[in-house]
């Protein structure tokens, strides 16, 4: 099956769904497809339907009575069925969905699966034993795929005992485009314009054309306008989108404790009793909302490279951390139009060192973990993170914004280089000194041997001549600039 001209990328996950739609073995077989919401998994699985000539039904929040009679309308129309089939149960349902294959591999979607599931907790048991060996005589080949955005509850559908443990062929999970590709998507061929825009939409496909219709920052000088425009603006979509994300998630019951776990991480807090002190809160409280918002997807929870007790919580959807650190704040004034433009002017200040600063190292970690050679490191990168280096004779600590590790020649875990990333400074001899120095600190602590570690310099500003002069001298240091984190090695 040829992937629809309309779809962009998703070439991986379209490879692996006609693969599975494709299978010639004669019984039926069940998929999971999950992601984050806004991603696309509709779009890619209606492609998929349409080009198969396959089933989708989508379902909606309601009543399991109500739900069965939507899915035997649509069954019936799909089949030419002269009136819709009434269900007795999801069993009879289930059965009768299992044997539309009269002609081959069939696809049957089944979008929005937590809906239902909901509403009938016993229809992945239902599932699971219609999928058994002593009850797939009377079926046909039916490739079943559920697919949802609820990441908790895909999660859990394939795991541990769960009734469909072990019994899917497909598990695909659907990724937000990388920082390179949404620039493609968005059609933004500047670098600057494009970090400044990834700081705020990432890389959710629906936010360039369900959201904005098309409309992206024509350059520099004109995201700001743009920001007034498409995101300020109380009359569109991405307005309230970072609401709507917590409002949608059937994990989230306390929001208001959800929204404000969600403000301390966006203001800066990263570390467990950070946000607690933010809160007023006992560190241990927050166990529970930061366990739910890590499982949703919402935030990520990353090891401080350096210290083993140390850990960093960060905001996973750029959107959140721009509604958290420069909308919620200013709620009130944007919502009347007309105000716009005058709290973007007022939260620059925020949205530099609150968004755009982190939004700026990740990306760079981000390069230095998927898009770097091994020459830029010295070696294949394992993992890559942040962290602290203590200076004991400074009584101080020392953060690291990239510290990429790998693999020596034994196998054993080294650390191959660190990195200081600045958005809108130009870097020069002293950011490179400084880097220096947390080297020979690594070296005197045993970390590493200190020749090995090659330093990076990431700047969205440039590097002074001296600066540049220096990393031509020496092969450990390595300048990466806008140009080079969007154009490859």
């Amino acid at each position: 099956m040829d992937k629809p001209a309309e779809m962009f990328d998703r070439d991986f996950e379209w490879d692996e769904l006609t693969r599975f739609a494709g299978y010639s073995g004669g019984e039926a077989t069940l998929g999971v497809v999950s992601g984050r919401r806004r991603q696309g998994k509709t779009f890619l699985l209606d492609g998929l339907a349409r080009a198969s000539g396959g089933f989708m039904f989508t379902a909606t929040e309601t009543t399991e009575a109500d739900a069965l009679r939507q899915f035997g309308a649509a069954l019936a129309a799909y089949l030419d069925e002269p009136a819709p089939f009434r269900f007795a149960d999801w069993d009879e349902a289930i059965t009768r969905l299992l044997r539309i294959a009269v002609h081959g591999p069939t696809i049957a979607v089944i979008d929005e699966f937590p809906f239902l599931a909901k509403a009938s907790p016993a229809l992945p048991s239902i599932i699971q034993r219609a999928l058994d060996p002593t009850a797939r005589r009377g079926h046909t080949p039916v490739r079943l795929l559920l697919c949802g955005s609820a990441l908790s509850f895909m999660g859990r559908l394939l795991s541990g005992n769960a009734p469909l443990r072990g019994r899917a062929g497909l598990e695909l999970v659907v990724p937000t485009l990388d920082y390179r590709l949404a620039a493609r998507f968005w059609d933004i061929t500047d670098p600057r314009t494009a970090v400044l825009t990834h700081a705020i939409v990432g890389g959710t496909p629906a936010y360039r054309r369900e959201f904005t219709q098309g409309d992206a920052p024509a350059g520099p000088d004109d995201f700001d306008d743009w920001v007034i425009r498409a995101v300020l603006n109380p009359g569109r979509p991405l307005f309230r989108e970072a609401r709507y994300l917590l409002a949608e998630e059937p994990e989230l019951h306390d929001t208001a404790l959800y929204h404000s776990v969600l403000a301390a991480i966006a203001a800066g807090n990263a570390a467990r009793g950070g946000i607690a002190d933010y809160l007023g809160r006992k560190s241990t409280d927050l166990a529970h909302p930061l366990h739910v918002l890590e499982d949703i997807g919402l935030i990520r929870h990353e090891n401080d490279a350096f210290r083993r007790n140390r850990s960093a919580y960060r905001i996973a959807e750029p959107l959140v951390t721009f509604y958290y650190a420069v909308m919620r704040p200013n709620w009130g004034d944007l919502e009347r139009p007309g105000r716009a433009a005058a709290v973007w002017r007022r939260a620059h200040a925020t949205f530099r060192s609150k968004v755009l600063g982190p939004h700026f190292e990740a990306l760079c970690r981000e390069w230095s973990r998927w898009h770097a050679s091994p020459e830029t490191h010295g070696g294949h990168p394992s993992r890559v993170s942040s962290g602290t280096v203590n200076d004991p004779a400074a009584r101080t600590g020392h953060e690291v914004d990239v510290a990429v590790f790998g693999h020596d020649d034994r196998d054993a875990e080294a650390l191959l280089a660190i990195g200081e990333a600045k958005w809108n400074e130009t870097m020069g001899l002293g950011h490179l000194r400084r880097l220096q120095h947390i080297r020979e600190l690594l070296h005197a602590r045993g970390t590493t041997a200190a020749e090995h570690v090659r330093l990076l310099c990431f700047s969205g500003a440039g590097f002074t001549d001296d600066l540049r002069r220096a990393a031509g001298r020496d092969s450990t240091v390595e300048l990466v600039g806008l140009k080079r984190l969007y154009g490859g090695e």
